[in-house]
């Protein structure tokens, strides 16, 4: 029986169409920021495959081709033209990490931004740049960008968003392209790994520091993986999560509370955060991984940290309940069978578990 890969907010398999992509960048070989015949033709195929990023995610501002997402956010929170930062307590570890003197701003049992401790720190707040992910990498829990982009506005702020879970994955809806800075990931979605893109609404926003990419980033730039992000984005024309494969998740839902788990966020989309009663994280990714059912226990970054998730931590989920949670994040190529598969493993595991210990 085939393997069942249910780990796509770590990273997803290459899109078809995103390696022929990057077999035809490998061509053209020549640096897109040379002046002779060589290096105007990569040029040219280099600002076509920008050019198709934004047709793709619908931007109307500028796009600045990072190596990922970590310097995409680095390359904003850093190069912002702002004089404070506020940052959620559900980002990513390397956004976390990257802003380190900024502002935490808390969240609640939900995982949605504490509006009082956000309307507070924004009030104390001269020129902010504020930084919220659209969704969460270990949870799945959408934030109320359109409200927090209108507040960020009106105090004159910028606000930055995170959107290496969703872009590619849901289409942005219009209230999104209020971000003045979105953050998104290649591979993530089916493209490469190693290719990333900061959309910014206007460079006047950031601070130039030389070399390429309008000189906003140093590096010679990466033809084929630029190709390949167009080409995967171009591809993502049908739902990410399909309604036919999410319904059995939507079942297991039920019989997760019956067993005394909880579904650490009740909504549905393609990341899913489960605390099975009575077996830790660990020993269940083992089990899975010997039945041939790839899951994770948190992000890629931190999933062999001796450290409790920060995010469960900061949305007050017990320890003990965090220590027992994994998660299950659906992709482009997952069929509603694997899911299943899961679904039966993971409620045989429960209720074996549940018997030793009646």
């Amino acid at each position: 029986m085939s393997r069942i890969y249910l780990d796509h907010a770590a990273t997803t398999p290459l899109r078809p169409e995103a390696r022929e992509a990057m077999l035809r960048g490998f061509e053209m070989w020549a640096n897109p920021s040379s002046p002779h015949a060589e290096g105007r033709k990569a040029r040219a195929a280099l600002e076509d495959a920008r050019e198709r990023v934004k047709a793709a995610l619908g931007w109307k501002g500028e796009v600045i081709f990072t190596s990922g997402a970590s310097e995409a956010a680095a390359i904003a929170i850093t190069q912002a033209d702002a004089d404070e930062q506020l940052v959620s307590a559900v980002e990513h570890n390397s956004i976390l990490s990257l802003a380190g003197g900024a502002t935490v701003i808390p969240v609640r049992e939900d995982g949605l931004l504490e509006d009082a401790a956000f309307e507070r720190e924004l009030a104390a707040c001269s020129k902010p740049l504020v930084i919220v992910q659209t969704e969460n990498s270990e949870t799945g829990v959408d934030q109320d960008i359109g409200a927090i982009a209108d507040r960020v506005r009106e105090v004159g702020g910028l606000f930055l968003s995170d959107a290496s879970q969703s872009a590619g994955k849901s289409a942005f809806l219009p209230y999104e392209y209020e971000a003045d800075m979105i953050v998104v990931s290649a591979h993530k979605l089916g493209g490469p790994v190693g290719i990333g893109a900061l959309l910014v609404k206007d460079f006047a926003m950031l601070r130039a520091v030389g070399g390429q990419e309008r000189g906003y980033r140093r590096g010679t730039e990466n033809l084929p993986g630029a190709m390949g992000f167009a080409a995967a984005l171009e591809a993502c024309t049908k739902p990410y999560v399909r309604n036919d494969v999410d319904e059995p998740l939507e079942q297991l839902l039920h019989e997760v509370r019956v067993l005394g788990g909880r579904w650490i966020n009740d909504g549905y989309g393609f990341i899913h955060a489960i605390a099975m009663p009575g077996l830790s994280g660990k020993a269940q990714l083992m089990r899975f991984d010997l039945q041939g059912i790839s899951v994770s226990q948190g992000s890629a970054c931190s999933s062999g940290s001796l450290h409790s998730s920060h995010v469960l931590k900061a949305m007050g989920v017990p320890d003990v309940e965090a220590e027992r949670t994994i998660r299950v994040s659906l992709g482009w190529n997952t069929t509603r069978e694997e899911v299943e598969r899961f679904c039966e493993a993971w409620l045989k595991m429960a209720r074996e578990g549940a018997e030793r210990a009646a």
